[in-house]
């Protein structure tokens, strides 16, 4: 614990001290410049973000985040007037700047005007803790700044600088404290948002801790990509059910345009940042990440249960589907993620003609709003030539606990 390690400190200082004439007067100032060296480090170390700003984060919209001093407590010095903490939106770049000169150095201009961007540096007579809590925080506006090539303003990173000056006790040293937040992407609309989180997963999931401001892969393995997706839906649908290999296979199909690799091909291979949220699917308007943000949010919003309830097969090209299903009975059915809508649930069933040969129809996907309307469970229940769920569960015996009760049927 720090306070623990500013107990050792103080004590080492009083023994250096009271051995100061045997030290000599070479010695000694170096020993207590060492030591002020030693306490600013710590000091500094301990002024911590506790509560992240929203790492998308709208203009004009006001946000919550606090900051932690751990020695405040201890340290601080009993000033006439509060110290007061300030929040400053910084670039990359300032943020780089910063880091490199171990924060030593001050801000010179911010990139952005926040407003109510100044709050007491307070001790909870309670907890104990000495934070400093901004509660009615609001980023005005934002100064875009040069970017690189091809990147867009949502792959623009910017972070919140909090500062301030403190006295301590009982060296009365000054002493500048400064902490960033994690990195923040700026939007001004509400279209910009699937970009932006694509942004912040893919800088969340891949930085390196002890990088340079905002330093992240441009290629990552397939597999570490596999568990940030599969980390990413089950966080999201708040379930415990998560992707399986059989869906990996299909999303590796999916980013990489590859149909003929085999699951184990794809385990050697990296994905970039490009066919993540750049480059726009085959014959689609979108690219990966917005189709599969798309998923996640119809899922989030109204298929809950049944994927967790494991009904939903999801993840699944139409083309297996189309395997799977025509050698099954007449009226055998799954469920799958829609390739040609961004958060669409299609139906996919077999039926027979009356020559006894097989075709698999997709029923038109359903989006968030039609299943607002009316539950995926009620539309299964409604279309007769539903019978068995795949491989063979009788479709009331899978959906009935989603059926809805006042439902009586056609009169």
């Amino acid at each position: 614990r720090c306070e623990n390690l500013v107990e050792v400190y103080f004590q080492l200082q009083q023994q250096v001290m009271a051995a100061s004439t045997e030290l000599g007067p070479e010695l000694l100032p170096r020993l207590l410049e060492r030591f002020n060296e030693v306490l600013s480090g710590l000091v500094k170390s301990s002024f911590l973000v506790e509560k992240q700003p929203p790492q998308v984060l709208k203009t004009q919209t006001k946000f919550q985040a606090s900051v932690r001093f751990l020695l405040g407590p201890r340290l601080l010095k009993a000033a006439p007037k509060p110290y007061m903490v300030r929040a400053d939106m910084v670039t990359e770049k300032q943020a780089r700047e910063l880091e490199l000169s171990n924060y030593s150095n001050t801000l010179s201009e911010s990139t952005g005007e926040i407003l109510h961007n100044t709050v007491a540096l307070e001790t909870n007579p309670t907890s104990g803790n000495c934070c400093a809590n901004f509660k009615n925080v609001l980023l005005k506006k934002i100064k875009r700044c040069e970017r690189k090539g091809s990147e867009s303003v949502t792959e623009e990173k910017c972070a919140v600088l909090f500062s301030t000056n403190v006295t301590l006790s009982p060296s009365n040293v000054s002493i500048h404290l400064q902490v960033l937040s994690l990195p923040i992407v700026v939007i001004v609309h509400g279209n910009q948002d699937n970009n932006a989180k694509a942004t912040v997963l893919w800088d969340n999931a891949f930085s390196d801790i002890d990088r340079v401001p905002f330093v992240v892969a441009e290629r990552v393995p397939w597999d570490k990509m596999c568990d940030t997706l599969n980390l990413k839906f089950m966080a999201e649908v708040q379930t415990t059910k998560g992707l399986l290999k059989e869906h990996y296979f299909f999303l590796a199909q999916k980013i990489f345009n590859d149909h003929s690799a085999s699951p184990e091909d794809f385990q050697s291979r990296h994905v970039s940042w490009a066919q993540f949220n750049k480059e726009i699917l085959p014959g689609r308007g979108f690219t990966f990440w917005q189709w599969f943000d798309g998923v996640l949010d119809l899922t989030k919003r109204c298929l809950k249960s049944y994927w967790s309830d494991r009904l939903i097969m999801g993840f699944i090209s139409k083309q297996y589907v189309c395997k799977l299903l025509s050698m099954e009975p007449d009226g055998t059915f799954l469920l799958r993620f829609s390739d040609s809508e961004i958060g669409g649930v299609t139906i996919a069933y077999v039926m027979r003609g009356k020559d006894g040969s097989s075709q698999v129809e997709n029923i038109q996907p359903f989006s968030a709003k039609d299943l607002s309307i009316r539950s995926l469970g009620d539309r299964i229940r409604d279309l007769g030539q539903l019978r068995n769920l795949y491989p063979n569960i009788p479709k009331d015996q899978a959906f009935g606990s989603h059926y809805n009760s006042e439902w009586e049927g056609p009169g």
